[in-house]
C-alpha cells in the first residue's frame, strides 16, 4: 500500500517535470533573436550601426546587455554612444524589441563580432556571429615632407540640362510681355465710344404752328408799312403749309400729302363743326389763290389768318412735355468696337497676371540655381 503511494508521487513529479520542459520548449520555440549590421566595411573613423532584434510574445520581458560610451564591443571596436531600443509590432501576435549600438573602429583589420546574448524570461538566447572589416587610408610614405595647399574654388561646369527650363521660360515670359504690351497699344488707339443721353427742349405742335403764323403776320405787315405787293401764292402757302404740319403732329394723319378736300373730310370726325367750316373756307381760298390766281382782300387775309389761330388754340393739347430725353443710338460697327475693348481688357488683365507669375517662377529659380 505504501509503495503503491510512493509511486503514484514519484509519477505526478515526473508529469510535472515534463509538463514544464513542453512549456519552456515551446516558449524557446516561439522567441528568435536576429543580429544585422549595416555594413560589413568601413574606412577608419567611420560608423555603423548593429542591430540586435528579439521577435518574442507580448508580455515576456527581454533583458539586453548594457553598454557604455567608449566601451569595447570586442578588442578594437568599440560602441560610440549609449544603445536606444525601439518596439515595434511583428504581427501574427508577436512584438519585434530591438537594440540599435553604433560602432566605430581605428585600426584596419577584419574583425570577428561574436553572437550577442539576449535573456528572455531569464531564459538565454544568442544571435550570429558577424564580421567587421575595417580599411585604412592610403598615405604617402614616400614623400611625408610635400604638403598640398588648400585649393582655388572651383566653378561647377555649364549643364544645359539644368538652364534649359529657365531659357525656355524665359522666351515665353518675353513672349507675354510683348503680347500685353501690344494689347495696350491696341487698346489705346481705340477711343472708347462716349454715349450721352441729350436732353432737348420740345416745342409743343400748336406753339410751333402759331409761332409760323405770327411770323407770316409780321412779315404782311411790314409789306403794308412799305406799300410793297403782298405775294397771295406764298402767303396762303406758307399758312396751309404750318396748318398741315400742325394737323400731322395733332392728329396723325399725312396732311403735307392730302388734299385740301380730304384734309377737310378727315377733319370733320371733329365735333366742332363751325370751326371746320371756317377751315374749309380758308383752304378753298388758298387752293383759288395758288391755282386760280384768285384776288384776295386784305379783310380776307386777316379774317383766315384768324380763322387758322382759333383753329389752333381750339384743337391744341395742354400739358405736353417741354422737354424731350433723346437715347444714344448704337451702331453694329460701335457694337463691334465695345466688344473688341472688352475683349482687350480682359486679355491685358490675363496676360498681367501670367506674366508677373511667370517673372515670380523664372526669378526664384535663378535665385536656387545661383545659390
Amino acid at each position: 500500500m505504501i509503495y503503491e503511494k510512493r509511486k503514484i508521487q514519484v509519477e505526478n513529479k515526473l508529469l510535472l517535470v515534463v509538463f514544464s520542459l513542453c512549456l519552456s520548449l515551446c516558449s524557446y520555440a516561439q522567441v528568435t533573436v536576429e543580429n544585422s549590421i549595416d555594413s560589413v566595411q568601413m574606412f577608419v573613423g567611420e560608423q555603423t550601426e548593429m542591430q540586435i532584434a528579439v521577435t518574442m510574445k507580448p508580455g515576456q520581458k527581454v533583458a539586453f546587455r548594457q553598454w557604455q560610451p567608449q566601451q569595447m564591443l570586442v578588442p578594437g571596436v568599440e560602441v560610440v554612444d549609449v544603445p536606444r531600443i525601439d518596439t515595434i509590432d511583428a504581427g501574427d501576435g508577436f512584438i519585434k524589441v530591438t537594440q540599435h549600438l553604433t560602432l566605430t573602429s581605428f585600426d584596419d583589420t577584419l574583425y570577428l563580432i561574436p553572437a550577442q546574448k539576449v535573456k528572455v524570461d531569464g531564459m538565454e538566447y544568442a544571435a550570429k556571429d558577424l564580421a567587421l572589416k575595417v580599411l585604412t587610408i592610403d598615405v604617402d610614405t614616400l614623400h611625408p615632407n610635400q604638403f598640398f595647399g588648400p585649393k582655388d574654388v572651383q566653378d561647377n561646369p555649364f549643364s544645359w540640362s539644368e538652364w534649359k527650363g529657365i531659357f525656355w521660360f524665359s522666351v515665353l515670359l518675353a513672349v507675354l510681355y510683348l503680347l500685353c504690351w501690344l494689347a495696350y497699344l491696341r487698346l489705346k488707339s481705340n477711343k472708347p465710344i462716349q454715349l450721352k443721353v441729350r436732353i432737348v427742349k420740345r416745342v409743343p405742335p400748336h406753339q410751333r404752328a402759331l409761332n409760323e403764323i405770327e411770323k407770316l403776320k409780321a412779315e404782311s405787315s411790314v409789306q403794308r408799312y412799305d406799300g410793297s405787293h403782298t405775294d397771295y401764292k406764298a402767303y396762303y402757302t406758307h399758312l396751309t403749309d404750318a396748318l398741315r404740319k400742325y394737323m400731322e403732329e395733332r392728329f396723325g394723319f399725312n396732311a403735307m400729302e392730302m388734299t385740301s378736300a380730304e384734309i377737310i373730310e378727315r377733319l370733320r370726325q371733329e365735333k366742332d363743326q363751325t370751326k371746320i367750316q371756317e377751315l374749309t373756307m380758308l383752304f378753298e381760298t388758298a387752293d383759288l389763290v395758288k391755282f386760280a390766281k384768285y384776288d384776295v382782300g386784305i379783310s380776307e387775309n386777316d379774317r383766315n389768318l384768324v380763322n387758322a389761330v382759333d383753329f389752333i388754340n381750339t384743337t391744341k393739347q395742354d400739358n405736353l412735355p417741354t422737354e424731350e430725353r433723346i437715347e444714344p443710338s448704337i451702331t453694329e460697327q460701335q457694337r463691334q468696337t465695345l466688344r473688341m475693348r472688352l475683349s482687350l481688357k480682359w486679355s491685358i488683365v490675363v496676360l498681367t497676371l501670367a506674366t508677373a507669375s511667370l517673372l515670380v517662377y523664372v526669378s526664384y529659380r535663378l535665385w536656387d540655381l545661383m545659390n
